[in-house]
Formats: structure tokens, sequence, C-alpha cells
């Protein structure tokens, strides 16, 4: 893709998970007196789905390409060209897994805001559905 996304749409859907877990990490930081251990873990967990959102995004995004520019299927080398999709498909998760454990076991930080972090691509996602059935 190029640099600026063809899709408004996903473009929204970016900027509103970054509000969204921007907003909640300043509602923890908030609600817990100002100790920001559930803050940087709303934070980490916004980290964590962005890297995971990127991921699918650039796999989308390449298998795109190929469907659109190859003209017919090949006969030969169909096997190693998914056996490839398949092992990266399970080292990105592979790698996410790692950098979750790191976030939680090294880093110390908070699960619960860790997962409320992970969520701001819902609430980013519940915007737009929102702003689609309102017009």
């Amino acid at each position: 893709m190029t640099a600026r996304e063809a899709d408004p749409m996903l473009r929204r859907l970016e900027r509103h998970a970054v509000v969204a877990c921007l907003a909640m990490a300043a509602v923890a930081l908030a609600v817990r007196g100002g100790r920001p251990d559930v803050a940087l873990g709303v934070l980490g967990g916004g980290v964590l789905v962005g890297a995971s959102y990127l991921a699918i995004k650039a796999s989308v995004d390449r298998l795109t390409a190929r469907i659109v520019s190859e003209p017919a299927p090949r006969a030969t080398g169909r096997k190693a060209g998914w056996a490839f999709g398949i092992a990266l498909f399970v080292l990105r998760y592979a790698l996410l897994g790692l950098i979750a454990y790191v976030m939680i076991a090294r880093l110390r930080l908070h699960p619960v805001g860790l997962i409320v972090g992970a969520t701001s691509v819902v609430a980013a996602a519940a915007v737009e559905a929102i702003r689609i059935i309102r017009t």
C-alpha cells in the first residue's frame, strides 16, 4: 500500500483506536488516584493490539497484492508459498505471545489493564459502526 491508506474507514478506525486507548489510560490513571500501574497496562495492551493489527493488515495487503498481480494460478511452487505463509502466520502470533509474556512477567504491567487496552480496537469499531448506522 501507499504511505496514505486507500480506505478512509481504516484510517478512522486506527485514529479512534489510539484515542480510545489514550482515553482509557487517562480514566485508569484518574480512577487509581494517580497510580500508573493500570494505566501503563492499558497502554501496553494498546501496543499489543496495535502490533497485532499491523501484522494482520500487512498480511492482508500482501495477499491482496499477490492475488491482483498474479494472472493465473501456478501449478508449481504453490505448496512452498502456502507453507511460508502459514509459518509466517504462526511466527507472528508466537511473537505476539512473547510480547504479552514480557509485558506481564517481566515489565509487570497490570493484566486487567492489558485486556482493557486490547479492547481499544473494539471500542473504535463500535464508534465506526455507530457512525455508519447514523448516516
